[in-house]
């Protein structure tokens, strides 16, 4: 039985697997039930990919858990489908979504803060020409498998981060359809990626966006 049937409301959190408390807050005033997704680590070929984490939500509100006002465990990782290379090749190949994507990595910190660590400098990726860099899926998977110098490893960086976060509104999308879920986040960007998706492939999907006062 899932939760249409039960009449509960309830909401899938995205992009990401951990939600600030404050945020889990207010989404837990509007909704029964929030689920959460594990961290995705994503298969490009048999040798290459990105690592994931062990955290669940779970772990850090094991009382909301044990009453079902959370759920963990939704699994994102894994090779990619022949369907879902399709998907994400439209979005690398929508210029829109790119310049949107490229908006929010020279200027929204949460955004940058989901695509690599703390650490990390984004200086490489700030040029304007990056939203316009002609790329494929295909593209990518080659790059992952070659020994590559510094400046072939920035472009390969950049296209991760193309993919993962295609990859991650595609399973949101996915997810709130078979389990009749909105979908809801506190970052803005995200939001406006996901919009641009769903109206460019006709996909109404119910949404919510929590608009943070800070970063």
């Amino acid at each position: 039985m899932n939760s249409c049937e039960m009449n509960v409301r309830s909401g899938l959190y995205y992009p990401f697997h951990l939600c600030p408390p404050e945020s889990l807050e207010h989404f837990l005033s509007r909704y029964d039930t929030v689920h959460f997704r594990d961290y995705m680590a994503l298969q490009l070929t048999p040798t290459s990919g990105t690592m994931a984490h062990p955290d669940r939500m779970g772990d850090m509100h094991a009382g909301l858990l044990e009453q079902g006002r959370i759920v963990h465990g939704h699994n994102v990782s894994g090779p990619l489908s022949p369907e879902m290379d399709r998907r994400i090749d439209r979005d690398l190949n929508d210029r829109e979504w790119r310049e949107m994507f490229h908006f929010a990595v020279r200027n929204d910190i949460r955004f940058q803060r989901g695509l690599a660590e703390p650490e990390a400098a984004l200086d490489p990726w700030m040029p304007e020409r990056w939203a316009h860099w002609r790329i494929t899926l295909a593209d990518i998977r080659q790059m992952s498998c070659l020994k590559l110098d510094p400046e072939r490893a920035v472009s390969l960086e950049y296209g991760l981060m193309l993919v993962k976060t295609s990859v991650s509104l595609w399973h949101t999308i996915q997810l709130c359809q078979r389990h009749g879920m909105d979908a809801i986040t506190d970052s803005v960007r995200h939001d406006q990626l996901l919009q641009r998706i769903m109206k460019r492939d006709r996909m109404p999907l119910p949404t919510y966006l929590l608009r943070l006062a800070r970063p």
